[in-house]
Protein backbone atom coordinates (compact mmCIF):
# COMPACT_ATOMS: atom_id res chain seq x y z
CA UNK A 1 0.00 0.00 0.00
CA UNK A 2 1.20 3.52 -0.69
CA UNK A 3 0.29 7.05 0.29
CA UNK A 4 -1.35 8.51 -2.58
CA UNK A 5 -2.63 6.32 -0.57
CA UNK A 6 -2.76 7.57 3.03
CA UNK A 7 -0.86 4.71 4.65
CA UNK A 8 2.66 4.86 3.22
CA UNK A 9 5.26 4.84 5.96
CA UNK A 10 8.89 3.95 6.48
CA UNK A 11 8.55 1.32 9.19
CA UNK A 12 9.42 -1.95 7.49
CA UNK A 13 10.89 -5.35 8.29
CA UNK A 14 14.26 -6.18 6.81
CA UNK A 15 14.47 -9.93 7.00
CA UNK A 16 13.12 -10.53 10.50
CA UNK A 17 13.83 -7.13 12.04
CA UNK A 18 11.71 -3.96 12.14
CA UNK A 19 13.40 -0.75 11.01
CA UNK A 20 12.41 2.88 11.33
CA UNK A 21 13.79 4.25 8.06
CA UNK A 22 17.42 3.04 8.23
CA UNK A 23 17.63 2.51 12.00
CA UNK A 24 16.85 -0.81 13.65
CA UNK A 25 14.10 -0.34 16.21
CA UNK A 26 15.91 -2.76 18.51
CA UNK A 27 18.93 -0.41 18.53
CA UNK A 28 16.74 2.54 19.54
CA UNK A 29 15.30 0.53 22.40
CA UNK A 30 18.80 -0.51 23.50
CA UNK A 31 19.73 3.17 23.77
CA UNK A 32 16.46 4.65 25.02
CA UNK A 33 14.40 1.94 26.71
CA UNK A 34 10.68 1.25 26.54
CA UNK A 35 7.92 2.29 26.18
CA UNK A 36 9.17 4.49 23.34
CA UNK A 37 7.46 6.64 20.70
CA UNK A 38 9.31 6.61 17.38
CA UNK A 39 8.46 8.96 14.49
CA UNK A 40 9.71 8.85 10.91
CA UNK A 41 10.70 12.24 9.49
CA UNK A 42 10.56 10.88 5.95
CA UNK A 43 6.98 9.75 6.46
CA UNK A 44 5.95 13.10 7.94
CA UNK A 45 7.43 14.99 4.99
CA UNK A 46 5.96 12.63 2.42
CA UNK A 47 2.46 12.81 3.86
CA UNK A 48 2.50 16.62 3.97
CA UNK A 49 3.72 16.90 0.39
CA UNK A 50 1.19 14.38 -0.93
CA UNK A 51 -1.66 16.23 0.79
CA UNK A 52 -0.53 19.58 -0.58
CA UNK A 53 -0.08 18.08 -4.06
CA UNK A 54 -3.63 16.70 -3.94
CA UNK A 55 -4.88 20.31 -3.92
CA UNK A 56 -2.40 21.55 -6.55
CA UNK A 57 -5.15 23.01 -8.75
CA UNK A 58 -6.64 25.01 -5.87
CA UNK A 59 -5.37 27.92 -3.82
CA UNK A 60 -5.11 26.20 -0.45
CA UNK A 61 -3.46 26.63 2.94
CA UNK A 62 -2.66 23.34 4.67
CA UNK A 63 -2.94 23.82 8.44
CA UNK A 64 -1.74 20.84 10.45
CA UNK A 65 -4.26 20.03 13.20
CA UNK A 66 -1.61 19.90 15.87
CA UNK A 67 -3.83 18.39 18.55
CA UNK A 68 -2.93 15.09 16.87
CA UNK A 69 0.81 15.43 17.64
CA UNK A 70 2.26 18.56 19.21
CA UNK A 71 5.95 17.82 19.76
CA UNK A 72 7.95 20.99 19.08
CA UNK A 73 10.33 19.30 16.64
CA UNK A 74 7.42 17.86 14.64
CA UNK A 75 5.85 21.32 14.48
CA UNK A 76 9.14 22.80 13.27
CA UNK A 77 9.41 20.13 10.58
CA UNK A 78 5.96 21.04 9.26
CA UNK A 79 6.60 24.80 9.59
CA UNK A 80 9.77 24.39 7.53
CA UNK A 81 7.64 22.73 4.83
CA UNK A 82 5.37 25.78 4.73
CA UNK A 83 2.55 24.37 6.83
CA UNK A 84 0.06 26.40 8.75
CA UNK A 85 -1.48 25.19 12.00
CA UNK A 86 -4.93 24.59 13.41
CA UNK A 87 -4.81 25.21 17.15
CA UNK A 88 -7.36 24.74 19.93
CA UNK A 89 -5.72 26.30 22.99
CA UNK A 90 -3.36 28.99 24.20
CA UNK A 91 -0.82 26.28 24.96
CA UNK A 92 -0.89 25.11 21.36
CA UNK A 93 -0.39 28.72 20.22
CA UNK A 94 2.67 28.91 22.49
CA UNK A 95 4.04 25.71 20.97
CA UNK A 96 3.55 27.03 17.43
CA UNK A 97 5.31 30.29 18.17
CA UNK A 98 8.17 28.50 19.91
CA UNK A 99 8.55 26.18 16.90
CA UNK A 100 8.84 29.15 14.52
CA UNK A 101 5.41 28.96 12.88
CA UNK A 102 4.15 31.87 10.78
CA UNK A 103 1.27 33.35 12.83
CA UNK A 104 -0.42 34.45 9.59
CA UNK A 105 -0.93 30.73 8.91
CA UNK A 106 -2.57 29.89 12.25
CA UNK A 107 -6.30 29.27 12.71
CA UNK A 108 -7.71 29.12 16.25
CA UNK A 109 -10.61 26.66 16.63
CA UNK A 110 -12.52 25.35 19.65
CA UNK A 111 -15.70 26.10 21.58
CA UNK A 112 -14.26 27.42 24.84
CA UNK A 113 -11.65 30.12 24.28
CA UNK A 114 -10.81 32.30 27.28
CA UNK A 115 -10.20 36.05 27.17
CA UNK A 116 -6.51 35.38 27.76
CA UNK A 117 -6.33 32.94 24.84
CA UNK A 118 -8.19 35.31 22.52
CA UNK A 119 -5.90 38.18 23.47
CA UNK A 120 -2.77 36.09 22.95
CA UNK A 121 -3.99 35.02 19.51
CA UNK A 122 -4.81 38.57 18.46
CA UNK A 123 -1.51 39.93 19.75
CA UNK A 124 0.31 37.20 17.81
CA UNK A 125 -1.43 38.30 14.60
CA UNK A 126 -2.93 34.93 13.63
CA UNK A 127 -4.87 34.45 10.40
CA UNK A 128 -8.30 34.06 12.01
CA UNK A 129 -10.36 32.82 14.94
CA UNK A 130 -13.11 30.30 14.27
CA UNK A 131 -16.03 31.44 16.42
CA UNK A 132 -18.67 28.92 17.46
CA UNK A 133 -21.36 30.82 19.40
CA UNK A 134 -23.00 34.22 19.90
CA UNK A 135 -21.36 34.74 23.30
CA UNK A 136 -17.97 33.99 21.78
CA UNK A 137 -18.46 36.54 19.02
CA UNK A 138 -19.24 39.18 21.65
CA UNK A 139 -16.23 38.14 23.69
CA UNK A 140 -13.86 38.36 20.72
CA UNK A 141 -15.20 41.80 19.82
CA UNK A 142 -14.74 43.02 23.40
CA UNK A 143 -11.18 41.73 23.67
CA UNK A 144 -10.28 43.22 20.28
CA UNK A 145 -11.82 46.53 21.37
CA UNK A 146 -9.61 46.65 24.45
CA UNK A 147 -6.61 46.07 22.19
CA UNK A 148 -7.78 48.66 19.68
CA UNK A 149 -7.70 46.27 16.72
CA UNK A 150 -10.02 44.41 14.36
CA UNK A 151 -10.23 40.67 15.03
CA UNK A 152 -10.29 38.44 11.93
CA UNK A 153 -13.15 36.00 12.50
CA UNK A 154 -14.63 33.00 10.75
CA UNK A 155 -17.89 31.37 11.85
CA UNK A 156 -17.86 27.61 12.23
CA UNK A 157 -21.02 26.05 10.84
CA UNK A 158 -22.37 22.72 12.09
CA UNK A 159 -23.56 21.06 8.84
CA UNK A 160 -25.87 18.59 10.64
CA UNK A 161 -24.66 15.35 9.08
CA UNK A 162 -23.47 11.97 10.27
CA UNK A 163 -19.85 11.34 9.24
CA UNK A 164 -20.08 7.65 10.18
CA UNK A 165 -17.24 7.69 12.67
CA UNK A 166 -16.90 7.03 16.42
CA UNK A 167 -19.29 9.24 18.46
CA UNK A 168 -16.40 10.71 20.46
CA UNK A 169 -14.79 12.12 17.29
CA UNK A 170 -17.96 13.06 15.39
CA UNK A 171 -18.35 16.84 15.34
CA UNK A 172 -20.78 17.58 12.50
CA UNK A 173 -24.09 16.37 13.93
CA UNK A 174 -26.65 18.88 15.17
CA UNK A 175 -26.45 17.65 18.78
CA UNK A 176 -22.66 18.13 18.86
CA UNK A 177 -21.21 20.96 20.94
CA UNK A 178 -19.37 22.28 17.90
CA UNK A 179 -20.40 25.05 15.52
CA UNK A 180 -23.44 27.22 14.96
CA UNK A 181 -26.74 25.71 13.80
CA UNK A 182 -27.12 25.34 10.06
CA UNK A 183 -30.53 27.05 10.12
CA UNK A 184 -29.16 30.14 11.87
CA UNK A 185 -26.08 30.87 9.75
CA UNK A 186 -27.54 33.96 8.08
CA UNK A 187 -28.68 35.42 11.41
CA UNK A 188 -25.28 34.84 12.97
CA UNK A 189 -23.45 36.59 10.14
CA UNK A 190 -25.92 39.47 10.18
CA UNK A 191 -25.41 39.93 13.92
CA UNK A 192 -21.66 39.59 13.64
CA UNK A 193 -21.58 42.42 11.10
CA UNK A 194 -23.04 44.76 13.73
CA UNK A 195 -20.36 44.03 16.32
CA UNK A 196 -17.50 46.51 16.45
CA UNK A 197 -13.93 45.29 16.17
CA UNK A 198 -14.76 42.19 14.12
CA UNK A 199 -13.64 41.57 10.56
CA UNK A 200 -15.64 38.72 9.01
CA UNK A 201 -13.10 36.93 6.87
CA UNK A 202 -14.26 33.34 6.62
CA UNK A 203 -16.60 30.40 6.96
CA UNK A 204 -15.54 27.17 8.63
CA UNK A 205 -16.81 23.63 9.06
CA UNK A 206 -15.42 20.36 10.40
CA UNK A 207 -17.42 17.15 10.55
CA UNK A 208 -15.24 14.73 12.52
CA UNK A 209 -12.19 12.52 12.47
CA UNK A 210 -11.14 9.14 11.06
CA UNK A 211 -13.69 9.34 8.22
CA UNK A 212 -13.18 6.60 5.62
CA UNK A 213 -15.93 7.47 3.12
CA UNK A 214 -16.18 10.43 0.74
CA UNK A 215 -19.95 10.94 0.96
CA UNK A 216 -19.88 12.97 4.24
CA UNK A 217 -17.24 15.31 2.83
CA UNK A 218 -19.28 15.78 -0.35
CA UNK A 219 -22.42 16.54 1.64
CA UNK A 220 -20.57 19.07 3.80
CA UNK A 221 -19.04 20.77 0.74
CA UNK A 222 -22.46 21.05 -0.93
CA UNK A 223 -23.97 22.66 2.16
CA UNK A 224 -21.07 25.07 2.57
CA UNK A 225 -21.21 26.04 -1.12
CA UNK A 226 -24.86 27.06 -0.81
CA UNK A 227 -24.09 29.13 2.29
CA UNK A 228 -21.27 30.98 0.53
CA UNK A 229 -23.58 31.90 -2.37
CA UNK A 230 -26.26 33.13 0.01
CA UNK A 231 -23.84 35.23 2.04
CA UNK A 232 -22.40 36.77 -1.11
CA UNK A 233 -25.93 37.67 -2.27
CA UNK A 234 -26.41 39.43 1.08
CA UNK A 235 -23.27 41.48 0.60
CA UNK A 236 -20.97 39.46 2.83
CA UNK A 237 -17.74 38.86 0.93
CA UNK A 238 -15.41 36.43 2.66
CA UNK A 239 -11.76 35.58 2.00
CA UNK A 240 -11.35 32.06 3.41
CA UNK A 241 -13.25 28.82 3.44
CA UNK A 242 -12.01 26.47 6.16
CA UNK A 243 -13.09 22.89 5.40
CA UNK A 244 -11.47 21.24 8.40
CA UNK A 245 -9.87 17.80 8.22
CA UNK A 246 -11.05 14.33 9.12
CA UNK A 247 -9.66 12.02 6.42
CA UNK A 248 -8.93 8.68 8.07
CA UNK A 249 -5.98 6.33 7.98
CA UNK A 250 -6.04 2.53 7.53
CA UNK A 251 -6.11 1.13 11.05
CA UNK A 252 -8.36 -1.54 9.51
CA UNK A 253 -10.53 0.10 6.85
CA UNK A 254 -8.90 1.53 3.72
CA UNK A 255 -9.75 5.25 3.38
CA UNK A 256 -9.85 7.09 0.05
CA UNK A 257 -6.61 8.70 -1.17
CA UNK A 258 -5.98 12.43 -0.65
CA UNK A 259 -6.50 13.07 -4.37
CA UNK A 260 -10.09 11.77 -4.17
CA UNK A 261 -10.62 13.69 -0.93
CA UNK A 262 -9.43 16.90 -2.58
CA UNK A 263 -11.62 16.37 -5.65
CA UNK A 264 -14.67 15.78 -3.45
CA UNK A 265 -14.13 18.95 -1.45
CA UNK A 266 -13.20 21.28 -4.27
CA UNK A 267 -15.82 20.18 -6.81
CA UNK A 268 -18.83 22.00 -5.28
CA UNK A 269 -16.62 24.98 -4.34
CA UNK A 270 -14.77 25.50 -7.59
CA UNK A 271 -16.42 28.87 -8.25
CA UNK A 272 -16.44 30.15 -4.67
CA UNK A 273 -13.55 32.54 -5.27
CA UNK A 274 -12.31 31.87 -1.74
CA UNK A 275 -8.95 30.58 -0.56
CA UNK A 276 -9.42 27.12 0.90
CA UNK A 277 -8.01 26.03 4.24
CA UNK A 278 -7.75 22.36 5.16
CA UNK A 279 -6.78 21.01 8.55
CA UNK A 280 -5.35 17.49 8.23
CA UNK A 281 -4.13 15.96 11.47
CA UNK A 282 -4.23 12.20 11.84
CA UNK A 283 -3.67 11.61 8.13
CA UNK A 284 -0.31 13.40 8.29
CA UNK A 285 1.07 11.86 11.45
CA UNK A 286 -0.87 8.69 12.33
CA UNK A 287 1.20 6.25 10.31
CA UNK A 288 4.38 8.25 10.92
CA UNK A 289 4.68 6.98 14.49
CA UNK A 290 4.85 3.74 16.45
CA UNK A 291 4.91 2.88 20.14
CA UNK A 292 7.42 0.21 21.08
CA UNK A 293 6.86 -1.77 24.25
CA UNK A 294 8.46 -4.80 25.94
CA UNK A 295 6.77 -8.02 26.96
CA UNK A 296 6.96 -8.46 30.74
CA UNK A 297 5.07 -11.70 31.17
CA UNK A 298 2.89 -14.16 29.32
CA UNK A 299 0.10 -15.08 31.72
CA UNK A 300 -2.19 -18.02 31.04
CA UNK A 301 -5.40 -18.76 32.92
CA UNK A 302 -8.12 -21.32 32.38
CA UNK A 303 -10.01 -18.62 30.43
CA UNK A 304 -7.42 -16.58 28.52
CA UNK A 305 -3.84 -15.89 27.52
CA UNK A 306 -2.55 -12.43 28.44
CA UNK A 307 0.54 -10.76 27.01
CA UNK A 308 1.52 -8.29 29.75
CA UNK A 309 3.62 -5.41 28.39
CA UNK A 310 5.33 -2.37 29.92
CA UNK A 311 3.23 0.04 27.85
CA UNK A 312 -0.17 0.99 29.23
CA UNK A 313 -3.32 3.02 28.72
CA UNK A 314 -1.54 6.08 30.12
CA UNK A 315 0.88 5.82 27.15
CA UNK A 316 -1.75 5.12 24.46
CA UNK A 317 -5.37 5.55 25.49
CA UNK A 318 -7.00 5.11 22.08
CA UNK A 319 -7.89 1.40 22.40
CA UNK A 320 -9.97 1.90 25.54
CA UNK A 321 -11.25 5.41 24.79
CA UNK A 322 -12.28 4.85 21.17
CA UNK A 323 -12.37 1.05 20.94
CA UNK A 324 -9.57 1.64 18.45
CA UNK A 325 -7.68 -1.04 16.56
CA UNK A 326 -3.90 -0.84 16.21
CA UNK A 327 -1.84 -3.43 14.39
CA UNK A 328 0.74 -5.01 16.71
CA UNK A 329 3.96 -6.48 15.28
CA UNK A 330 6.94 -8.25 16.80
CA UNK A 331 10.02 -6.03 16.46
CA UNK A 332 12.05 -9.14 15.74
CA UNK A 333 10.07 -11.91 14.05
CA UNK A 334 10.81 -15.42 15.24
CA UNK A 335 10.92 -18.12 12.53
CA UNK A 336 8.22 -20.72 12.91
CA UNK A 337 6.46 -18.91 15.74
CA UNK A 338 2.99 -20.28 16.42
CA UNK A 339 0.01 -17.95 16.02
CA UNK A 340 -1.83 -17.75 19.32
CA UNK A 341 -4.84 -15.75 20.51
CA UNK A 342 -4.22 -13.38 23.41
CA UNK A 343 -5.15 -10.10 25.04
CA UNK A 344 -2.33 -7.54 25.02
CA UNK A 345 -2.58 -5.70 28.33
CA UNK A 346 -0.59 -3.22 30.40
CA UNK A 347 0.31 -2.95 34.09
CA UNK A 348 -2.12 -0.15 35.00
CA UNK A 349 -4.68 -1.08 37.65
CA UNK A 350 -7.71 -0.86 35.33
CA UNK A 351 -9.60 -3.53 33.38
CA UNK A 352 -9.60 -1.06 30.50
CA UNK A 353 -5.81 -1.15 30.29
CA UNK A 354 -5.48 -3.10 27.06
CA UNK A 355 -4.05 -2.60 23.57
CA UNK A 356 -5.80 -5.55 21.93
CA UNK A 357 -8.33 -8.21 22.84
CA UNK A 358 -8.60 -11.69 21.39
CA UNK A 359 -5.82 -10.84 18.93
CA UNK A 360 -4.06 -13.50 16.85
CA UNK A 361 -0.33 -12.86 17.24
CA UNK A 362 2.92 -14.78 16.85
CA UNK A 363 3.88 -16.46 20.10
CA UNK A 364 6.05 -14.20 22.27
CA UNK A 365 8.03 -14.55 25.46
CA UNK A 366 9.27 -12.30 28.24
CA UNK A 367 11.71 -9.68 26.94
CA UNK A 368 10.38 -9.60 23.36
CA UNK A 369 9.60 -6.22 21.82
CA UNK A 370 6.24 -5.34 20.24
CA UNK A 371 5.52 -2.38 17.97
CA UNK A 372 2.08 -0.79 18.18
CA UNK A 373 1.63 0.64 14.70
CA UNK A 374 -0.15 3.83 13.55
CA UNK A 375 0.44 5.45 16.94
CA UNK A 376 1.62 8.86 15.73
CA UNK A 377 -1.80 10.53 16.07
CA UNK A 378 -3.47 10.97 19.45
CA UNK A 379 -0.78 8.88 21.08
CA UNK A 380 1.74 10.82 23.12
CA UNK A 381 -0.44 13.97 23.14
CA UNK A 382 -3.06 12.07 25.18
CA UNK A 383 -0.51 10.38 27.45
CA UNK A 384 -0.67 10.95 31.21
CA UNK A 385 1.08 10.08 34.44
CA UNK A 386 -1.78 7.90 35.68
CA UNK A 387 -0.58 5.43 38.33
CA UNK A 388 2.42 7.81 38.66
CA UNK A 389 3.93 6.29 35.52
CA UNK A 390 6.54 8.34 33.64
CA UNK A 391 5.51 9.29 30.12
CA UNK A 392 7.60 7.75 27.30
CA UNK A 393 10.44 9.40 25.44
CA UNK A 394 9.83 10.58 21.85
CA UNK A 395 12.42 10.12 19.10
CA UNK A 396 12.47 11.16 15.44
CA UNK A 397 14.39 9.06 12.94
CA UNK A 398 15.72 10.66 9.77
CA UNK A 399 17.55 8.26 7.48
CA UNK A 400 20.25 6.58 9.55
CA UNK A 401 20.15 9.21 12.32
CA UNK A 402 17.83 9.78 15.24
CA UNK A 403 17.08 12.65 17.59
CA UNK A 404 15.52 12.42 21.03
CA UNK A 405 12.87 15.15 20.82
CA UNK A 406 11.43 14.55 24.28
CA UNK A 407 13.18 12.89 27.17
CA UNK A 408 11.39 10.23 29.17
CA UNK A 409 9.76 11.57 32.34
CA UNK A 410 11.63 10.99 35.57
CA UNK A 411 9.91 10.37 38.89
CA UNK A 412 11.03 13.86 39.85
CA UNK A 413 9.21 15.27 36.80
CA UNK A 414 5.98 13.65 37.99
CA UNK A 415 6.00 15.47 41.36
CA UNK A 416 7.81 18.64 40.25
CA UNK A 417 4.85 20.99 40.82
CA UNK A 418 3.52 19.34 43.97
CA UNK A 419 4.16 20.53 47.51
CA UNK A 420 4.68 18.23 50.48
CA UNK A 421 2.97 20.16 53.30
CA UNK A 422 1.76 19.27 56.75
CA UNK A 423 -2.00 19.80 56.65
CA UNK A 424 -3.14 21.48 59.90
CA UNK A 425 -5.74 19.58 61.90
CA UNK A 426 -9.34 20.61 61.29
CA UNK A 427 -12.25 20.88 63.73
CA UNK A 428 -13.01 17.17 63.41
CA UNK A 429 -9.44 16.01 64.09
Amino acid sequence: MAFGLPCMNYFNHRSAELYAEDVAVRDLVRDLGTPLYIYSARTLRRHFRVMREAFRDTEVLVCFAMKALSNLSVLKLFADLGSGFDIVSGGELMRCMRAGADPRKIVFSGVGKTDEEIEAALRAGILMINAESRPELGRISAVAGRLGIQAPVSLRVNPDLDPGTHPHISTGHRDSKFGIPLAEVDHYYAEARTLPNLELVGLSTHIGSQITELAPFNEAADKVASIVKRLRANGIALKYLDLGGGLGIPYQEEPPPPSAYAHTLTGPLRDSGLKLIIEPGRVLVGNAGILVTRVLYVKETDAKRFIVIDGAMNDLIRPVLYEAYHEIRPVVARDGARILTADVVGPVCESGDFFARERDLPEVQSGDLLAVMSAGAYGFVMASNYNSRPRPAEVIVSGSNYLVVRERDTFEDIVRNEKLLAIPPGPDA
